[in-house]
């Protein structure tokens, strides 16, 4: 007799064969071998799988940030412009210093506006570095503003840094090639955010490694925080100390104008408020802080902008308040935050700016324990606007401006308080001094233009 096979039969062979296989009614050790060598096969390919997109691209950022470490090493063109935009804002910025180097607003004409000092060529900050060296737009560390001496204690053990001003009396913005100077790399981009990373080994002398990533990002969503949807920069560095404990105030160093360089200086036409700085920090003569704390009465009421008023309305009263031989602004405004904005942290706002001119309004808010301001008084009038504010100025037939000149800006920092880790009476220590087993050090804020 012939027997017909079908295919359904052959699949019922195959199960009982694959079922005697697997569940066998003796299991030796061989085949235990088998199941092992089949979980861990199963587990690793499903893993690749379903991780391969978040464990690549953070492996390959580690890597770049390396790269990262001198000005000459980095992975990353320093100088290749990158752009992000949102409706009615739009910023370029380079990794040369994570550094913002325009950004475009609407006037109260709906005309597009630069509100950023600095240069169209990306290499003239090289050449700025090396002749003015202005910060201009950029980041800057480990830490920001001055530190007296160059020395500092952490956990008991004294530290010398480079000192690069006043004759090496002094620390500014982190020492003779600050972050600023340094080539960060390029480790996230979209259209609308950009993200750069530098590893900062022991640079300067300072202790241990950190690690920053420098997040740029702009929108135009309604949030509580922004119920009209107006046009926003956020701004977030991030550091993490990775072996020692060291102290760590970032800030960006951005020069503001509002009034896009169609008034000589921004004196007569430059709202300026600071609703929560009762108080300043006291310096000496070459603006380090010599322990006192401010009131903003003193000069005659010259810092005293808690109601708002024009940068220039009293800054003649300000002779000596930013130096010896020097008239204007360039001190640390306290944020001291009523209870009801929340913790010591907190998002708040910490300044209000606009220009009669364009219109164009400015509102800061930050996590940060204080602001730097600077109103521009060093600025020699030997630095051009960028021809492309020339231009739009001369489209829309107005002379303007041909140089930065002096008061021709305002400098906004975001940052904690100046020298804090050599004033311990102060109480800054816990957001100036980070270790590996510690939180970040987060720098947060937000810059919202409108119009009035």
């Amino acid at each position: 007799m012939v027997h017909s096979f079908t295919p359904y039969q052959g699949f019922l062979q195959l199960l009982g064969y694959l079922s005697s296989l697997l569940c066998p009614p003796r299991i030796s050790i061989r085949l235990l071998y088998v199941y092992c060598f089949i979980f861990f096969a199963v587990t690793t390919l499903l893993g690749i799988r379903m991780h391969l997109k978040s464990y690549l691209p953070v492996t390959l950022f580690g890597l770049l940030a390396l790269a990262s470490d001198t000005p000459s090493s980095s992975a990353t063109d320093p100088f290749e412009t990158y752009t992000i935009s949102a409706e009615n804002i739009t910023a370029t910025l380079i990794p040369y210093g994570a550094r913002l180097t325009s950004l475009l607003v609407p006037d109260r004409e709906g005309n597009e506006q630069d509100v950023v000092v600095g240069y169209d060529d990306p290499k003239d900050y090289l050449k700025d570095t090396q002749i003015d060296h202005t910060f201009f737009g950029a980041v800057v560390g480990r830490y920001a503003n001055r530190i007296k001496n160059g020395t500092f204690e952490v956990s008991g053990s004294k530290y010398e840094i480079s000192k690069n001003e006043n004759d090496g009396l002094d620390t500014l913005h982190g020492g003779d090639v600050g972050y600023d100077q340094r080539n960060w790399t390029v480790t996230a981009h979209s259209s609308s955010s950009i993200t750069f990373t530098l590893l900062d080994s022991g640079l300067e002398n300072f202790p241990g490694d950190v690690i920053t990533h420098a997040t740029f990002s702009v929108d135009t969503e309604a949030t509580p925080e922004n119920p009209k949807g107006l046009p926003q920069l956020t701004t977030k560095l991030i550091s993490l100390a990775l072996t020692e404990a060291t102290p760590i105030m970032m800030s960006n160093h951005i020069y503001w104008n509002l009034n896009a360089f169609k008034e000589t200086n921004i004196l007569k036409d430059t709202f300026l408020q600071l609703p929560l700085s009762k108080r300043l920090i006291g310096t000496d003569g070459i603006l380090i802080p010599d322990g006192t704390l401010l009131g903003v009465d003193s000069y005659k009421g010259a810092p005293d902008f808690t109601t708002g008023k024009l940068v220039g309305k009293d800054i003649e009263s300000a002779a000596g308040l930013c130096g010896t031989n020097c008239t204007g602004y360039d001190n640390c405004f306290v944020v001291d935050r009523d209870t009801a904005y929340g913790s010591g942290s907190s998002i708040v706002p910490v300044l209000r700016m606009n220009s009669s001119t364009t219109g164009i309004s400015l509102e800061v808010a930050t996590n940060q324990q204080a602001v730097q301001i600077y109103s521009c008084n060093g600025q020699k009038g030997n630095i051009p606007i960028k021809p492309s504010q020339a231009k739009r100025n001369k489209e829309e037939g107005i002379e303007g401006a041909k140089n930065v000149n002096k008061y021709g800006c305002i400098v906004i920092e975001p940052e904690g308080w100046i020298d804090g880790i050599n004033n311990p009476q102060w109480g800054q220590l816990s957001d100036q001094i980070y270790t590996p087993a510690g939180a970040p050090a987060v720098n947060w804020a937000t810059y919202q233009f409108g119009t009035v």
